[in-house]
């Protein structure tokens, strides 16, 4: 496609509209679904859904986001925006960022950040440079990812996994861990009592209840999330929050309890949402973000390890973009290079 033709940018107010276009290209998450909007909106966040057109047919979509934060209000496009294959992305994107600046203005933000699910090479790198866009401090959301491709019989799933991956989901049913699911308040209670062991054992920043039983919430209209647990002596001691959304399933939360470390029940628990993604038809299990290289000492070495014994492939997608529109933009940067620098991340 060409610049020559008529790109027009528009404001999406239809749910069916937004979602069929989006799960209709190669690469999408449920960071960019209507329903991470309304997320958003229920967390207090503005949102904005703009598409872009050409023949009254649409080729990309913008979920626009203003997240308030402490050091200064921003715009943030998770894995976004989507563009299909005829888009002329250079194009579509310098007309998207020129609204994007057109409502930066009116809301006073200090800077617009973009995580792009593009490929990470040259040439969409050069997309956002002659754009004025420069690489953010940190990352938003998953960057390199680890994904399994479903398509395949469940017994090649299987025997594709690392062996001793398989072995430990074996040992898990021979001591009689048992996995169920749920989408009740009272399954995340249960998520997040298992989520702080996990955040006093790894050190990380976590959600709160209210944030996680809100995201389940909106996410559970339309049977597009579970929550996966695993019971050994009648007692909780590994969950996962998987998000079911196009033709992908996202493993996108996942807690253990340290009181059994002899009984590996996450791997059991993996093989269970990956089961049920494959029997609701997805075509591949998003695994969610991995260490990017092979880096021992990564605070997400052992998880990526972890991810990987099940088999699957990596996609490497572009680092976050950030466009400074104040110099209060200068601060945020310093103190996110330091956060990011003391983590080793």
């Amino acid at each position: 496609m060409t610049q020559s033709k008529s790109y027009n940018i528009y404001e999406i107010q239809n749910r069916n509209v937004w979602d069929k276009f989006v799960t209709s290209q190669p690469h999408h998450t449920f960071l960019h679904s209507w329903a991470w909007g309304e997320f958003n909106e229920m967390l207090g966040d503005k949102v904005w859904r703009f598409g872009i057109s050409t023949d009254d047919e649409l080729v990309a979509a913008a979920l626009l986001i203003k997240v308030h934060a402490r050091r200064g209000n921003f715009l943030f496009i998770p894995h976004g925006p989507v563009f299909h294959e005829t888009c002329n992305t250079q194009y579509a994107t310098k007309i998207f960022v020129e609204r994007f600046k057109e409502v930066a203005e009116k809301e006073r933000v200090n800077f617009i950040r973009i995580s792009p699910l593009l490929k990470n090479n040259e040439e969409n790198r050069k997309v956002f440079g002659r754009l004025g866009f420069r690489p953010a401090p940190i990352h938003m959301h998953a960057e390199t990812t680890w994904s399994l491709d479903l398509t395949q019989d469940e017994s090649v799933l299987f025997v594709n996994m690392r062996k001793t991956t398989r072995n430990l989901i074996r040992r898990s049913v021979k001591e009689d861990v048992i996995i169920k699911t749920g989408v009740a308040e009272n399954d995340v209670e249960i998520f997040y009592n298992l989520y702080k062991e996990t955040v006093m054992k790894h050190r990380f920043t976590p959600f709160s209840l209210s944030y996680l039983k809100n995201q389940v919430k909106i996410f559970s209209v339309g049977d597009g999330i579970r929550v996966f647990t695993a019971w050994y002596n009648n007692e909780p001691i590994a969950s996962a929050i998987v998000v079911f959304y196009g033709a992908s399933a996202f493993y996108h939360h996942g807690a253990s309890s340290t009181k059994y470390p002899k009984i590996p029940a996450a791997y059991l628990l993996q093989w269970a949402a990956i089961k049920e993604a494959k029997r609701r038809g997805h075509k591949l299990y998003n695994f969610w973000g991995i260490v990017p290289k092979d880096n021992f000492k990564h605070p997400w070495a052992g998880i990526t390890l972890f991810k990987k014994g099940f088999g699957g492939f990596q996609i490497d997608y572009m680092h976050a973009q950030d466009l400074p529109l104040s110099w209060k933009y200068w601060p945020n940067y310093i103190f996110e290079t330091t956060r990011r620098i003391r983590r080793r991340l």
